[in-house]
């Protein structure tokens, strides 16, 4: 054989291995971005668990949201509100395929929008007529009343735009098409999903192959994970452990404001937390300023009010978050509680003693927990802290045994805290994570009349009222906003935070050269 000849031949099996190679690459830790989270996901029902396929970019939405909470196009690339709000036409975005290479249409926008319509609990209260398309060009949403927060609504994990048609009750478990810069390669609920690249996106295309997400890992064992380099990004990290991440040098720490807070939850007919001012001594005995610096590690974090600065609609300009142990003795008092011997407060010979339930799935909690514990001591009130698996404290709200419990509260899980705020305060019985067993007529008046109002100013007006409702009522006692601590490996580039939790950006990742 010649020189030449033999090259060729040489060439030629190369460029056959490297092909076969290509069809049977799988995901490696030299490919493949790994990152660390805290919740787990059951299954693939996008109105429980959408949160995971829109974070990993499988899923996406007609719209989308800015870090101020602004609608942004999505798949839709552009609506009108018409017929004074009770009609919206969302014009539909060309050249968009699902994962599985079907053009997306109309009618598969209006199925996937029926089937969040069905069964997401944000649609629950949309007052909605018809879903329709008569062009495959835009859809319309008709509303039997004008309904401001659904633009929010369309931007939130359960509206999630897949191609329904392939499901039956055996595939339902297994797949899920999307649109997004990544598809599924592997789902294995409850931990563990792996995408994959996908080169037909209409969008920015990723440039890492493959992303894997686990979870149901302790705080600890992330933080393993972020000092060995197996994970490369690692959410909901306790900040007690920042200060030793930070001394690694593979590392960079990322600390991102977030529309959630830290809160006492109260069940507001306990007969010890009836009285609001019984409520008010509670939330003065608290040092907010000193747990946002000795445990949340953020100072600028401590307040008094539920909804933090960039939800301006809400925020109050003038509120007072400061301890005074003095006042809070003075307004027990006036409701007949005295020290004994003890220095435990007595009322007709009864101990001033009540619960507070807290979950692990957040560490920081039961340190903030135990904090409060020994300020209400220094009152005369006893804390007992119970720590249970989140679940506990919607049961406990369930069936009436619930007296206090601290929670971090998302009030982004819709870009439009309305819904939420709906949720925890319209109701005497409230929600599971807001308020319980507390209810103002004004306030409940004010939260339906938003749904319906369109003028901005009148809207920031109910609302400012609504706030200062809650704040001087205490139905809940906020401590402090979050802030989310991740650690990004420096072996990334492009990493950048989403306040809503809504997307991870995996399409804007680099490898570090």
């Amino acid at each position: 054989m010649s020189f030449s000849k033999a090259i060729s031949v040489v060439v030629m099996f190369s460029l056959f291995f490297c092909a076969n190679a290509s069809i049977k690459a799988e995901p490696t830790q030299t490919n493949t971005v790994n990152i660390s989270a805290s919740f787990e996901f059951q299954n693939l029902d996008l109105s429980r668990y959408g949160y995971v396929f829109t974070r990993m970019q499988v899923v996406e939405t007609l719209l989308n949201i800015d870090r101020q909470g602004n609608l942004l196009p999505g798949l839709a690339t552009d609506w009108q509100i018409l017929e004074e709000g009770t009609h919206w036409r969302l014009s539909l975005r060309d050249g968009v395929v699902f994962h599985n290479d079907k053009t997306l249409t109309a009618e598969a926008v209006v199925k996937a929008l029926h089937n969040a319509v069905k069964h997401a609990s944000v649609w629950r209260n949309v007052p909605v007529r018809v879903i329709s398309s008569e062009s495959d060009q835009y859809i319309d949403i008709f509303l039997n009343s004008p309904y401001q927060p659904l633009g929010a609504i369309l931007a939130h994990h359960s509206s999630g735009i897949i191609d329904t048609e392939p499901y039956d009750q055996e595939s339902i478990e297994t797949q899920l098409i999307g649109t997004g810069p990544y598809s599924a390669y592997e789902i294995n609920p409850p931990y563990r999903l792996v995408v994959k690249k996908f080169d037909r996106y209409w969008g920015k295309k990723a440039s890492i192959p493959y992303a894997r997400y686990l979870t149901g890992l302790r705080t600890e064992a992330r933080m393993l994970q972020a000092r060995s380099g197996k994970s490369d990004i690692i959410f909901d990290l306790d900040p007690i452990i920042i200060g030793t991440l930070q001394r690694q040098p593979t590392l960079n720490i990322m600390r991102s404001e977030l529309p959630r807070t830290v809160a006492i939850k109260l069940n507001a007919e306990h007969p010890y937390l009836k009285d609001i001012k019984t409520r008010q001594a509670l939330s003065l005995a608290i040092d907010r300023q000193g747990i946002a610096i000795a445990i949340l590690r953020t100072p600028q974090s401590a307040s008094a009010q539920l909804l933090p600065p960039s939800m301006g609609d809400w925020y109050l300009a003038e509120t007072s978050m400061q301890q005074d142990m003095a006042k809070a003795s003075e307004l027990l008092a006036q409701q007949g509680w005295k020290k004994n011997r003890d220095g435990w407060l007595e009322k007709n010979e009864v101990r001033f003693e009540i619960d507070m339930l807290t979950y692990p799935l957040r560490p920081e909690l039961a340190e903030v927990a135990t904090v409060i514990q020994d300020q209400w001591k220094q009152l005369g009130i006893k804390l007992n802290i119970e720590i249970k698996y989140y679940s506990a404290i919607p049961i406990a709200h369930s069936n009436g045994s619930l007296e206090t419990a601290l929670i971090s509260r998302s009030y982004g899980v819709i870009a439009d805290p309305l819904t939420v705020l709906i949720d925890d305060f319209s109701t005497l019985q409230g929600s599971d994570w807001g308020s319980m067993n507390w209810a103002n007529t004004n306030v409940q008046t004010l939260l339906k009349s938003l749904v319906t109002e369109l003028d901005p100013i009148v809207y920031k007006q109910k609302a400012q009222q609504i706030a200062q409702v809650i704040y001087n009522e205490k139905p809940v006692i906020p401590i402090a906003y979050y802030v989310q601590q991740t650690a990004v490996s420096k072996r990334l580039n492009g990493f950048r935070f989403d306040p809503y939790e809504r997307s991870y950006y995996l399409n804007e990742l680099t490898w570090a050269q």
